[in-house]
């Protein structure tokens, strides 16, 4: 493989890694699925989530920073 190719996808997991985590916890909080009526209130269940997830996060960042 070329060594640009090597450089170029080598950032595009590190951004992976990092994003994957937060698809799959949505993933298991929503079942894959939104199911709502209109895409205003699917916006709003997503935004929900993304409310939630972070909350959950900032915490577990926080105990741990505590802990040390």
């Amino acid at each position: 493989m070329p060594r640009h190719i090597q450089r170029s996808n080598a950032g595009k997991s590190v951004i992976r890694s990092r994003v994957e985590h937060v698809f799959a916890d949505q993933k298991s909080q929503t079942g894959l699925f939104v199911r709502t009526i209109g895409i205003t209130r699917a916006t709003m269940r997503i935004g929900l989530a993304n409310i939630v997830y972070n909350m959950r996060r900032f915490f577990l960042l926080k105990r741990i920073n505590a802990a040390s």
